[in-house]
C-alpha cells in the first residue's frame, strides 16, 4: 500500500507529509483542498501515461498546479512510498516550470535496506517513459503506478458514457467514469458469478424495485452491449440504465467496483456519496470498511452520514491555514469524552474537530 504521501508547492498543497493507512477518509468543506490531494494521483496517472503535456494544457497551464501561481512557486515536487510487507520503496517526481507548462526534472526510485538508495531514471523531459522501464525498482512501482485511477462516477446526465452502449470486451478493468459499467458487469456474470449474484443482492437491499441485471449482447450488434435489468412484477417491460435514478446508477458502479473479485491495490475515489439516499451511503461505508481489509482506500467526503460509520482514527480533517492546505488524522484518545455522548457527524456539525468552512 502507499503508507507515505509527500508533496510540495502543488495548488493548495504547499507543503506535505502525510501517514496513509488502509482506510483513509479525507474530510473537509468545499475549497479547503482535499480534492487538490486526489488530484495528485490523477496528475501522477497522465504523467505515467505520457499525457502530462495535454494535461497541464487542458486544466489551465503551470498557474493551476504551482501554489499559488508561478509568481510564488516555480517547483512541484511528488514523493510516494511504498510498503509491501517488510519492503519499503519510493516513487519520487520533481518538476520544474517552464513557459507556462511543466517539466520533468526527475524521476527517482528508491528501496530501503538500513538506508534509502536510490537510482535516477529521467531527466529533463516533457513525457516521461516510466511506463517503459521493467528492470529494477522501476518495474515493482510501475505496477503501482497503473493504478492510480480516481474513480468518479458523477456524469449521470442523458450523454453520459454509462448509459450508453460499449464494447462488450472493454472488460479488463471497470473505468474510472464507469463507461463499461456493462461490459465489466457481463464479464462478471460470465467469469466470477458468486460476485456478480453478491452485487445484484446488494443493489436490491438500496433499490428495492431492482430484480436482476438483463445483460446480453446486443441482437443488432454482437460486439456491443448495454446495462439492461429487470424490474420486481414487471419481467417483460425493457428497462436500461436511463430508466435508473442517478442515485442508483452511481451506487451500481460502486458496489461493482467494490466487491469485484480482484481490486485494485488501492481505490481512490472522490466524494461518493453524492446523490445517495442515507441507506445508501450507509450500505456504502459498509462496503468500504470491508475491501479496506485488503484494499487501500483513499476517499473524499462532506457526508455525515458517511463519517458515522467510520473510526476516528480513519478520518483525515482537511483544513485551510495560512493559505495552504492542512491534512490531520483523528486520534480517539483526544475526542474520548465526547464519544460517549456524540457522533463524529454529531461533532463535525459542532466544530468540534475542524473541517468546517466558518474556521477560515
Amino acid at each position: 500500500m502507499i503508507s507515505n504521501i509527500s508533496i510540495q508547492g502543488y495548488k493548495s498543497i504547499k507543503e506535505l507529509n502525510l501517514e496513509l493507512k488502509p482506510l483513509n477518509i479525507l474530510l473537509g468543506s468545499n475549497g479547503v483542498g482535499k480534492s487538490n490531494l486526489i488530484s495528485v494521483f490523477s496528475f501522477i496517472r497522465n504523467l505515467y501515461n505520457r499525457n502530462l503535456q495535454k494535461y497541464i494544457e487542458i486544466k489551465g497551464g503551470s498557474d493551476s498546479f504551482l501554489h499559488f501561481g508561478k509568481k510564488n512557486t516555480s517547483q512541484i515536487n511528488f514523493n510516494f512510498q511504498f510498503l509491501n510487507g517488510y519492503h519499503k520503496n519510493k516513487f519520487i517526481v520533481d518538476l520544474v516550470e517552464a513557459q507556462d507548462t511543466l517539466l520533468i526534472e526527475s524521476v527517482k526510485t528508491a528501496f530501503y535496506h538500513n538506508k534509502w538508495h536510490f537510482s535516477n531514471y529521467e531527466t529533463n523531459k516533457k513525457e516521461s517513459d516510466f511506463s517503459d522501464i521493467n528492470y529494477g525498482q522501476a518495474y515493482w512501482v510501475n505496477s503501482r503506478l497503473m493504478e492510480f485511477d480516481v474513480y468518479h462516477f458523477h456524469d449521470t446526465g442523458d450523454l453520459s458514457p454509462m448509459k450508453g452502449k460499449c464494447n462488450i470486451d472493454d472488460n479488463y478493468a471497470l473505468k474510472r467514469d464507469g463507461s463499461n459499467i456493462a461490459a465489466f458487469l457481463f464479464y462478471l456474470k460470465k467469469k466470477h458469478a458468486k460476485h456478480f449474484l453478491r452485487i445484484e443482492k446488494t443493489i436490491q437491499t438500496i433499490a428495492p424495485f431492482f430484480d436482476k441485471f438483463v445483460l446480453e449482447p446486443s441482437r443488432l450488434n454482437e460486439e456491443k452491449i448495454q446495462l439492461e435489468w429487470r424490474e420486481k412484477g414487471y419481467p417483460d417491460t425493457y428497462f436500461n440504465a436511463y430508466h435508473l435514478s442517478d442515485g442508483t446508477l452511481r451506487f451500481i458502479c460502486l458496489a461493482t467496483l467494490l466487491m469485484q473479485p480482484e481490486p485494485p491495490k488501492t481505490i481512490i475515489i472522490d466524494e461518493p456519496e453524492l446523490g445517495l439516499h442515507p441507506v445508501a451511503v450507509n450500505k456504502l461505508a459498509a462496503l468500504i470498511r470491508k475491501v479496506s481489509q485488503t484494499t487501500q482506500i483513499i476517499v473524499s467526503t462532506q457526508s455525515i452520514n458517511l463519517i458515522d460509520n467510520f473510526a476516528p482514527e480513519d478520518i483525515i480533517v482537511t483544513e485551510r491555514k495560512d493559505n495552504a492546505s492542512t491534512f490531520n488524522r483523528l486520534d480517539s484518545s483526544d475526542l474520548k469524552e465526547w464519544l460517549d455522548e456524540y457522533t463524529l457527524g454529531d461533532m463535525w456539525g459542532k466544530n468540534l474537530i475542524g473541517a468546517q468552512p466558518y474556521n477560515y
